[in-house]
């Protein structure tokens, strides 16, 4: 196998920052093509249509990142074959997650289709903010194939050490997207469902050159008949690492959805408000979560490898990376709060405006244990310990979701904020206490 993208040898550091730099990009564009349907929707449609996007997002989220996170299951897997240069397993367990990842990705289709109306009436969603949504959902939804396509590639990249080819062609799609939206929505006024569209068709273009690039640039990571095989052991390891990563990020959306539904019953204002404030929460949060990605990728292939004084010294400096990060941005979102929330949201929402920004500042004084807490969930997922993120991640979206209902009809927005930043700390707190007692047994860590 190609040794060019090898983790196992050679400066941690410079590698951490290697992987992680294309990866935030990656992060911060993909936070791009929501807010740009946000904000074109909102200059072009309206305020009520803006708030739709929203809350098409916290319902797309939760089978997106089902899918995601599954491809970030799968890649962890694949990385540790990669560390130990185990081409024919590596081969075959991308067949398997191909071939029976495409068969959920189209099931997920037809069950958001038929879910979508009874979500819309669970999170309270106004009816004037709900027709718009369902506009925009019906065709997100068909788009699905085409975003696992996507996730599969670019995370087959990542277990090889690439990160910048996957960035490349998100960087063109991202293009792609900006110029149909205002194709579709100012031009041809086709309102949320020529956004929806726009975003569609972008991630199937970046989905195509992916894997055209891989078939190019790696032919020998692509599976040939003599892998296509029904590897029943590795089957099963590549479901149980794709489920329990999967069911993780699920676990996230399904409170973020129930914590959508108590902001959808504080008022239209309220939606805007945090549907504002959430994407530009998303900016900041795109550092934690490239700095999780890398984390899982290094990790992995040292596991793979054999090399755990590597992994040690590798999720040590990784942590401190992160730790840095988290500092900075909480700066920079307590100090940018109003300038940056005056870009995304529609002109004349000045009523939105107070509360997107106090639950912006409330959030970022909490951002060192989101860094810290991305950067446990990448070190136990590329250990290919899955479930311990699944654990940590239920017991804080938990208690997020049961702040959230009893203190946001005192304190609006704010509420939100709080219970986010409480259940980031308690999260970190059981990840490091599990670190700590791996540490302490005899072995490998």
């Amino acid at each position: 196998m190609a040794k060019s993208q090898q983790l196992t040898r050679g400066p941690i550091g410079r590698q951490l920052i290697f992987l992680s730099a294309p990866l935030l990009a990656g992060n911060i564009l993909q936070q791009l093509y929501n807010t740009v349907d946000a904000v074109i929707v909102g200059r072009f449609v309206g305020e009520s249509a803006f708030g739709a996007v929203g809350v098409s997002g916290s319902v797309m989220n939760l089978f997106l990142f089902l899918i995601s996170g599954g491809c970030d299951g799968v890649g962890a897997l694949l990385s540790q074959f990669y560390g130990a240069e185990d081409g024919g397993a590596f081969r075959r367990g991308f067949y398997l997650s191909g071939l029976f990842g495409a068969g959920v990705s189209a099931a997920l289709t037809g069950l958001g289709l038929l879910a979508l109306p009874g979500l819309l009436a669970l999170l309270h969603t106004p009816d004037s903010v709900a027709a718009y949504a369902v506009d925009y959902l019906q065709i997100i939804f068909l788009g699905f194939p085409a975003a696992f396509a996507y996730h599969l590639s670019s995370g087959v990249l990542r277990a090889v050490g690439n990160t910048r080819a996957a960035l490349f062609f998100l960087a063109l799609s991202m293009g792609v997207n900006l110029v149909l939206d205002l194709v579709f929505v100012a031009g041809l006024e086709l309102g949320v469902a020529g956004a929806a569209l726009a975003t569609v068709l972008a991630q199937a273009l970046a989905a195509g050159l992916c894997a055209l690039y891989l078939r190019l640039r790696f032919p020998e990571l692509i599976f040939h008949w003599a892998d296509m095989v029904m590897d029943r052991p590795l089957l099963r390891r590549t479901a149980r690492f794709s489920f329990v990563t999967a069911l993780h990020m699920c676990n996230l959306y399904i409170g973020k959805l129930l914590v959508q539904g108590t902001v959808n019953a504080l008022g239209e204002d309220a939606i805007n408000a945090f549907t504002a404030a959430t994407r530009v929460e998303g900016f900041a949060n795109s550092f934690g979560d490239s700095g999780a990605a890398a984390v899982a990728v290094f990790v992995g292939q040292n596991t793979g490898a054999g090399e755990y004084g590597r992994v040690r010294q590798g999720f040590r400096q990784g942590q401190k990376l992160l730790l840095a990060f988290g500092a900075f941005m909480s700066l920079v979102m307590v100090l940018g709060a109003e300038p940056c929330l005056r870009l995304v949201l529609p002109a004349g929402s000045s009523s939105s405006l107070e509360p997107a920004v106090g639950y912006l500042r409330l959030v970022a004084c909490f951002y060192i244990f989101n860094f810290l807490g991305s950067g446990l969930a990448g070190y136990f997922r590329g250990r290919g310990r899955v479930n311990i993120p699944v654990i940590g991640a239920t017991g804080h979206i938990s208690l997020r979701v049961v702040l959230s209902a009893l203190l946001a009809p005192g304190m609006g927005l704010p509420a939100v904020a709080l219970a986010t930043g409480l259940g980031w700390m308690g999260v970190v707190t059981f990840w490091n206490i599990l670190v700590r007692k791996e540490r302490e047994q005899p072995g490998e860590i």
